[in-house]
């Protein structure tokens, strides 16, 4: 069948109507679930990117907060720089500046924020070595030389953040499955419309000699053909609208970084003819299905 499918077949190709519900059905069921596939593949790659992002920058990193008096702030700081400098494990420390921290709170103060007249504790950036460092000794440590100063190594909020883009990730690719099926059932029925409408034509056709397996092909032929063309379609018109979408350089933008980068770029263009791939099963098995019933 395989065969009969990539062999253009004039006369099989009539037995197959050009026109009707059915052919305006399975183009566009194609090419919507082709549309949609593209964004599902994009979600879920950009959901993978992003918790690998976030796993490596914080994943080494480290904060340390210190809240004192005005008057106490810059020697609790340099102390507390000191016992860092002093940890095996560190590998660098360093305070923020006015700037750096006024920048952090700014989404949520706006950029006008009275930082030197608030009392804003001290921000310590800590990264550490390969090795690490022995937090509840450095805990233990800072608070008994520097009682203002609080450690927050990130891990209690970086796992659920990188646990729930992994479920987007595949969230992502159950949809992808989703759309597959989807696209295999709705084929499936527009191939049961048009054999089942077409039957007095297979009647005759059986009369005259042809095969089960022939007239078979000819729909496969033709569906497998329709939901290409309609993949394709909606395949281009996705990477469109992925191309418009606002790239992960692009501050302040709504859903960035959804955008294909580097050879992931690929992986739209095997939508088509995996889609293709779909229908031919599905026809295949609703004509052999059909065929038997009208015997």
């Amino acid at each position: 069948m395989m065969r009969a499918v990539l062999t253009r077949d004039a006369g099989a190709d009539r037995v197959v109507p050009p026109a009707g519900f059915t052919v305006w059905l399975t183009v566009f069921t194609s090419g919507a679930m082709a549309f949609l596939t593209v964004f599902a593949l994009a979600l879920s790659l950009a959901s993978g990117r992003l918790a690998e992002s976030w796993d490596n920058e914080l994943a080494r990193s480290a904060t340390l907060r210190i809240s004192a008096p005005a008057g106490q702030m810059a020697e609790q700081t340099a102390a507390a720089l000191k016992v860092l400098e002093q940890t095996p494990g560190v590998a660098s420390a360093r305070a923020l500046s006015d700037a750096e921290q006024q920048a952090l709170l700014e989404p949520w103060f706006g950029p006008d924020l009275p930082i030197d007249s608030l009392p804003v504790p001290q921000l310590i950036e800590v990264i550490e070595t390969e090795d690490g460092y022995d937090s509840e000794g450095l805990r233990l440590r800072l608070q008994a030389e520097v009682p203002g100063a609080v450690l927050d190594e990130h891990t209690r909020w970086r796992r659920p953040l990188i646990a729930a883009a992994a479920k987007l990730r595949a969230l992502g690719w159950v949809s992808i499955l989703l759309i597959g099926a989807a696209t295999g059932a709705m084929v499936t029925l527009a191939a049961n419309a048009a054999l089942a409408a077409n039957s007095r034509v297979i009647a005759v056709l059986r009369l005259v000699g042809a095969t089960d397996s022939y007239i078979a092909s000819a729909f496969v032929r033709r569906f497998t053909l329709r939901t290409l063309i309609g993949a394709a379609g909606g395949t281009l018109l996705g990477l469109i609208a992925v191309l418009l979408m606002p790239g992960a350089g692009d501050a302040g933008a709504f859903l960035t970084g959804l955008r294909f980068q580097g050879l992931h770029w690929i992986f739209p263009f095997f939508v088509p003819p995996l889609a293709a791939l779909v229908a031919f099963l599905a026809t295949g098995y609703a004509a052999r299905r059909v065929l038997e019933r009208l015997d």
